[in-house]
């Protein structure tokens, strides 16, 4: 069983500020076409408002109280007819389709705990595509500020909804706890730096178009977030 599953009634509260990614997938989506594939789909907060810009789309995700979120959200939008959704790993999606736009929003790939992982994971979305398809995500590598900020504090990041931080800084590795009325749960994430993302996914067979440092399209200059577009030739 996914830790999600354990808040998956409290995943989008706990989400909710969470909207600048939106549009920028959304706008990616449609420069696409129909289908695309989103790994890490979870309650459908990308994929619904891509849905309801005409767009079909393929969901995986490992959670399955995650996906029923996502099927009763999608229905309240009336796009259940453009989403697909499947339960599966990002490591080894339940996919045979072949795609012009893999995605893997809201830093999902921090999930993967290594390298081996990582280059599993990006090899099997790049099978997906289509020559001249394109895999975006986005990650994020935490400053010093943000670990001091955070570490080893329960805080309230929505009303009702705390989370804590526990960073270790020499394995770069994140422990988060999520807790709420309606559930509570504990996850961990790595992270790695820019270089080693390039790395990996030129390791993977990747060309890689871009890393911007915000869905701004700014370009990266060293801080928390990255948003990569690398593509398959």
């Amino acid at each position: 069983m996914s830790g999600y599953d354990a808040i998956a009634d409290l995943y989008d509260p706990w989400s909710r500020s969470v909207v600048e990614d939106v549009a920028f997938y959304t706008e990616e989506a449609a420069c696409a076409g129909p289908p695309l594939l989103e790994l890490g789909v979870g309650t459908g907060r990308i994929a619904v408002p891509i849905a309801a810009a005409g767009i079909s789309v393929i969901g995986v995700d490992s959670s399955a109280g995650m996906l029923r979120v996502c099927r009763e959200r999608a229905g309240l939008a009336g796009v259940s007819e453009r989403l697909d959704l499947r339960l599966g790993d990002l490591r080894d999606p339940p996919v045979s389709e072949r795609l012009s736009l893999v995605i893997c929003p809201f830093r999902s790939y921090l999930h993967l705990s290594d390298d081996a992982d990582r280059l599993r994971a990006l090899r099997a979305a790049r099978r997906l595509l289509v020559p001249g398809g394109r895999l975006i995500f986005d990650v994020f590598a935490p400053g010093e500020d943000d670990i001091e900020a955070t570490h080893g504090r329960w805080l309230e990041r929505e009303p009702g909804i705390f989370e804590r931080a526990d960073w270790d800084t020499c394995s770069r590795t994140l422990t988060l706890s999520v807790r709420g009325a309606t559930g509570e749960t504990t996850m961990s994430l790595a992270w790695i730096s820019q270089t080693e993302w390039r790395d990996v996914l030129e390791r993977a067979g990747f060309t890689i178009d871009a890393c911007y440092g915000w869905f701004d399209r700014r370009p990266y200059d060293g801080r928390e977030d990255m948003v990569w577009i690398a593509s398959k030739h």
